[in-house]
């Protein structure tokens, strides 16, 4: 299926909108909601929301621009004014330093950055940002948004990149009724807003019929049940929080039966992949979005914040979710404020006798350590200068610190104080280690090092139907390696499980199982409630040969799978999206089109390398290694440092019988990312078919060091020992296998 056609009919089905406007006869403006809704208007009136985004003018633009300097990394950038222009003087595209007009702001707290315009209808943020908090706390200065790094024209991290692209990166989330209007075939954007900021209708959805309702218009009394509003968000009408006398907190009134309006918000305070062409308003969130899951990377294995993943996906580990809490119980949603400020928003249901004693934090009151923010929702900072809270309101735990190097709020107040400290200190006040409602720390630590030992307690963590879905999801996402007979019952409670999250990894688990069970477990998804289930089905299911369908199934996975490249081509600016449908074509035998799928994604960023180890692998696939080993040679040339394509190439060397070549592009890789086992695995089995098996076994010592509990490195060191005469040694590193995995045979 061709690729350009079919987004291009997809932007041109909706309506085009322009610049800040009113447009549409769905979405009619804000200045039709403050007329009866005055209060909320005020109160939204200088919220972020309000400010997200806005012209640059005298009024709105914070930085200084009075001709002043800043250098970074070599390059001396240039902020100042012209015929009353906010101007940039700095490195663009080519990397030759040339003046850039600021045509909007972005943000205004505690930092302000700036929208310059490019070529293809893209706004690009400038990584030079405005710290806007006062000079007593840092702020009134100049500074860049990776300030530990040298970024180059051609990086991707470049502000006239891709990963700073308004247009793909931003926009959704900074604006209302956003029409990216995105031209794969010209790789242009022509994007559009009905208003400029975070308005009404980009939380209660377009306007117009409530309007209607409101003005009793004609048949307004067809639209009585909902006064004409597309998203109902009244999860908190009528419910109160009772105070508990036991526990000193309180229980709300009745049971949440709905996440709309954590899911609206959601839309934009979470990581996540847009998996659809055009959100609709009301729809469930993974009907438009895939959220990340507790992935390595993104959070600590406790759960806790560590690349920014904003809000959702911590809320979602919380207690506080659990118990039936909505964002608008803490937080104006006008306003953005807290509805009552520092601690007094806990204790809404909290008791203070209870919870702000002494007896319960151990510290002077009015201190940071008596505050309730500052222990639960410990801050990390993010674009330099912006402390974003943890929403997970978890129990400090120093004990897993310690044991494990997760961050803990004890010692983020008490710099100079040991993990160690920190956990004996909480062990005298409270004669035990606490137990928080995230007790999943260890599990995922075991399972992210590979450890075979891992395997009882992340079936177990599965099977808890009380653990949160998002901890539930990610565990499934681990456990491929160690499913087994006795463990496949995971997959059928996974599939039928009520959270879609949880339904959509367990169908990515089921890609290793064999065609017939594949398709008995994963068909009835294909007409799942929920869009990202039903793609994840097609995708795992797509490569089934026709001929092993009857007529009902083909259609079935024919609609799904259209549904996938429809999900894909949403971003298709992105390389992700492009090498998705790539690996999709491979699947369904489209080879022109795969090829050029993994060409399109290296163009978008030539920095993307899995776009680069897929088209090589797409053509080992088709029996021509030499142009999988040029595809990876030119890779290489331009990225000398990105050990995924050493790794390739050694791979690709192996398969032409060039050992040597292979030995040498493997090591490469290694002292490049020496962290990575199946790297240190793969270099120490080429050594020893190269007749250098005292060099691979120093390999695999080194390595079994670092990872005591690989087994592959094991049974590795076991044959190697044996097959050189090493019969001590093999029988120590057989007796350590058979440790950790009764049923290897080494």
């Amino acid at each position: 299926m061709p690729v350009f056609p079919l987004i291009l009919l997809l932007l041109l089905a909706g309506q085009t909108f322009a610049g800040d406007t009113v447009s549409g006869t769905d979405f009619v403006g804000r200045q039709h909601c403050a007329s009866c809704h005055a209060a909320q208007e005020k109160a939204w009136q200088g919220s972020h929301h309000d400010l997200a985004m806005q012209h640059a003018t005298e009024t709105t633009v914070l930085g200084d621009f009075n001709n002043r300097d800043f250098s970074h990394a070599g390059i001396s950038s240039r902020f100042f004014k012209k015929d009353g222009r906010f101007m940039a003087r700095t490195d663009g595209p080519d990397g030759k330093l040339a003046d850039f007009e600021i045509k909007y702001t972005f943000g205004v707290e505690p930092l302000q950055q700036y929208l310059v315009e490019l070529p293809g209808g893209r706004l690009q943020a400038l990584t030079i940002a405005w710290d806007t908090r006062p000079q007593a706390q840092g702020g009134q200065r100049w500074f860049h948004l990776y300030p530990d790094e040298t970024i180059s024209h051609d990086d991707e991290l470049h502000w006239s990149g891709l990963n700073h692209n308004w247009n793909s990166m931003c926009a959704e989330c900074h604006s209302t009724h956003l029409q990216k209007n995105y031209d794969p075939l010209q790789q242009r954007f022509d994007t559009r807003w009905s208003e400029i900021d975070v308005s009404c209708e980009a939380c209660h959805g377009p306007g117009a019929q409530h309007l209607h309702w409101a003005n009793k218009k004609t048949g307004w009394e067809k639209l009585a049940a909902s006064k004409g509003l597309t998203v109902q968000l009244d999860e908190r009408q009528g419910v109160h929080w009772q105070p508990q006398v036991t526990t000193g907190t309180a229980q709300r009134s009745e049971p949440r039966k709905s996440s709309v309006e954590i899911e609206v918000c959601a839309r934009c305070h979470a990581r996540r992949s847009v998996i659809s062409a055009g959100y609709v308003h009301g729809e469930p969130l993974l009907d438009h979005y895939l959220p990340r899951l507790l992935d390595e990377g993104m959070y600590f294995p406790d759960g806790q914040i560590e690349d920014e993943v904003y809000v959702y996906g911590s809320f979602l580990q919380s207690r506080m979710n659990h118990a039936g809490v909505s964002c608008s119980d803490c937080h104006d949603p006008h306003s953005q404020q807290l509805r009552k400020p520092g601690s007094g928003v806990c204790l809404q249901c909290h008791a203070a006798d209870k919870f702000a004693s002494k007896q319960h934090h151990f510290h002077a009151p009015d201190s940071s350590g008596a505050s309730c923010i500052e222990c639960h929702m410990p801050p990390r900072d993010y674009m330099v200068v912006d402390p974003r809270h943890d929403h997970s309101f978890r129990i400090p735990r120093p004990d897993l610190s310690v044991t494990l190097g997760t961050p803990n709020a004890c010692t983020n107040c008490h710099e100079d104080n040991s993990d160690a400290w920190a956990a004996a200190q909480v062990q005298d006040w409270y004669g035990a280690a606490p137990q928080g409602f995230q007790d999943w720390a260890a599990t995922f630590a075991a399972a992210r090092r590979e450890d075979p030992q891992a395997a009882d307690s992340l079936l177990q963590l599965i099977r808890a139907a009380e653990t949160p879905g998002i901890a539930r999801a990610t565990a499934l996402s681990l456990a491929g390696p160690y499913l087994d007979a006795q463990s496949l019952d995971v997959l059928t409670q996974g599939l039928w499980d009520d959270d879609p999250l949880v339904r959509e990894a367990t169908l990515g688990l089921l890609e290793q199982l064999p065609v017939g069970l594949r398709v008995q477990l994963a068909f009835p998804f294909l007409e799942d409630d929920v869009r990202a289930v039903r793609i994840e089905a097609a995708r795992v299911l797509v490569a089934l040969p026709a001929g092993d369908l009857d007529e009902t199934q083909r259609l079935q996975l024919a609609q799904a799978t259209q549904e996938f490249i429809d999900a894909q081509l949403a971003s298709a600016e992105r390389p992700e999206a492009q090498t998705n449908l790539g690996n999709l074509y491979v699947q369904q035998g489209a080879l022109q089109q795969a090829e050029q799928a993994y060409r399109t994604a290296i163009e978008l960023n030539p920095a993307y390398t899995p776009a680069w180890v897929n088209l090589a692998d797409y053509y080992r696939g088709r029996r021509n290694e030499t142009a999988a080993e040029q595809t990876l040679q030119q890779a290489i040339d331009a990225m000398p440092t990105a050990a995924e394509l050493h790794y390739a190439l050694g791979l690709s060397l192996v398969r032409q019988r060039r050992a040597a070549a292979a030995v040498g592009a493997l090591q490469q890789a290694v002292t490049l990312d020496p962290d990575t086992v199946r790297y240190v695995y793969v270099y120490a089995v080429a050594l020893n078919s190269t007749a250098e098996p005292e060099q691979a076994l120093l390999v695999l010592q080194g390595a079994h060091t670092r990872f005591p509990n690989n087994t592959d490195i094991l049974g590795a060191l076991v044959a190697f020992n044996r097959d050189q005469g090493n019969a001590a040694a093999a029988s120590h590193y057989a007796k350590k296998l058979q440790a950790l995995s009764p049923s290897a045979t080494p």
